[in-house]
C-alpha cells in the first residue's frame, strides 16, 4: 500500500497493511531547510519544500499543513506576533475588535486578496503538485469561533456571548462565508481532505450547549460544503473534555485529531468501543511528555496505542497536537519506526 491506500484504507475501517502515522511536524520541519519560522509560515515555496522534506525523511502518510492557528485572523486584520522560534499569535494589545462596536468591522474578504490565506492556497498547491498522487494533503483551516477570539480576544469574547449574542453571530456568519469560499479555493488545488480546528468545543473552553449554539451550526454548513465537493472533513482539537458527540452531530468527520478523553469517555479503550466504527481516532501522543521521554518509553507508548486503537482500522498513530517545534526529529523517528514494525493485527 502507498499512503493514499493505507489512509484511505484505516478510514474505511478496514485493517491496512500497518497503521498510518504522522507526528504533526510542522515548525520544526524549517530546520531542514534552514528557514526562520517567520518565512517557512509565511512562504509558500519554503513551507512546502520544509514539509517535503519531512515526509521524506520520515515516510509519513499524509502532510497536514499546520503553520500556526493566525493565518486567516491575519487576513481578517488582526496584528500578528512572529517570534523567532515558535508559531505566530496575535497581538493582545491590539486586538482588531477592542469593544462591543467594533464588530462591524468584521466583514467577507477574498481569501485570494490576503497575504496568509493565499500562501495557504499557494502551498496546498505546490505539494498536490509534488506529493498528492501518493500522498494524503490535508489543508488545516481554524474554525470560525477560533477566529472571532482572535480578533476580539478570548476573554472579551466570552463576554460578548452574553452580552450582545446577536453580534456575535453576525461576525460569525460573514467569517463563515469566508472560510466556505477559502474552503472551496483549497479544494481546488485537488487536497484530499480539509482539517477544522474547533478548539471551543471542549471543557477546557466551553459548554456543548454553548459551542452548538455559536460554532455548532457554522462549522456544520462548512463541513457540509466540503463533503458536498467530494473531499473528506477532519477534525482537531487538542482541548481537555472535547464533545466527540456533538461534533459528529455536526460534522460527521472522517478523522478526528484529538490529545485528551473526550467528555462522554472515562479511558482510551472507552474511546475505542463508544467511537471507534463512527470516525476514525488520531492521536494521542502528548509532544508535552515527548520533550522529556526516553526513546525507549516513547516506544513503548506507541505499541500500548496500537494495541488498543488499531484493530479493525480506523486509527492513525499521531501526536495530539503540534510536534515540539525546536525539539530533534529523533521521537518523530521513533513514531514512524515503530507504526512500520509493530503490527499486531497483521492477517
Amino acid at each position: 500500500m502507498n499512503s493514499i491506500d493505507r489512509m484511505l484504507a484505516t478510514i474505511n475501517h478496514k485493517q491496512p497493511d500497518r497503521t498510518p502515522v504522522y507526528p504533526i511536524v510542522s515548525g520544526v520541519t524549517r530546520f531542514l531547510n534552514n528557514s526562520s519560522y517567520y518565512y517557512w509560515a509565511t512562504d509558500a515555496l519554503v513551507c512546502a519544500d520544509a514539509l517535503i522534506k519531512a515526509q521524506e525523511l520520515l515516510d509519513l502518510d499524509c502532510i497536514i499543513t499546520l503553520t500556526d492557528l493566525s493565518v486567516e485572523a491575519s487576513d481578517f486584520g488582526q496584528k500578528i506576533v512572529y517570534p523567532e522560534n515558535e508559531a505566530a499569535y496575535p497581538d493582545s494589545s491590539d486586538h482588531l475588535l477592542k469593544s462591543l462596536d467594533d464588530y462591524d468591522l468584521v466583514q467577507e474578504i477574498d481569501p485570494t486578496s490576503g497575504k496568509r490565506m493565499s500562501e495557504h492556497i499557494k502551498l496546498c498547491d505546490i505539494l498536490v503538485q509534488r506529493k498528492g498522487s501518493k500522498v494524503p494533503i490535508i489543508a488545516f483551516v481554524f474554525g470560525p469561533l477560533g477566529i472571532l477570539s482572535m480578533l476580539r480576544g478570548q476573554s472579551d469574547l466570552y463576554l460578548d456571548l452574553y452580552d450582545d449574542p446577536a453580534s456575535v453571530h453576525q461576525a460569525l456568519e460573514k467569517i463563515t462565508n469566508t472560510l466556505i469560499r477559502y474552503c472551496d479555493l483549497l479544494l481546488e488545488t485537488g487536497i484530499h481532505a480539509i482539517m477544522l480546528d474547533t478548539l471551543f468545543a471542549s471543557q477546557s473552553i466551553m459548554s456543548k450547549e454553548m459551542w452548538l449554539e455559536f460554532e455548532g451550526p457554522y462549522v456544520k454548513r462548512i463541513a457540509e460544503f466540503i463533503h458536498s465537493k467530494g473531499r473528506m472533513v477532519m477534525i482537531h482539537n487538542c482541548g481537555n473534555g472535547i464533545y466527540f458527540d456533538a461534533q459528529i452531530e455536526m460534522m460527521h468527520p472522517e478523522v478526528i485529531s484529538f490529545l485528551h478523553i473526550p467528555a462522554d469517555c472515562e479511558s482510551l479503550e472507552d474511546i475505542k468501543d463508544k467511537y471507534g466504527s463512527k470516525t476514525t481516532l488520531a492521536g494521542v501522543i502528548s509532544p508535552a511528555w515527548l520533550v522529556s521521554a526516553k526513546t525507549a518509553d516513547v516506544e513503548k507508548e506507541c505499541k500500548r496505542l496500537i494495541d488498543i486503537f488499531g484493530k479493525d482500522g480506523g486509527f492513525i498513530l499521531a501526536t495530539g497536537c503540534e510536534y515540539p517545534a525546536n525539539m530533534s526529529l529523533d521521537h518523530a523517528k521513533t513514531i514512524c519506526q515503530v507504526a512500520k514494525t509493530y503490527n499486531p493485527y497483521k492477517k
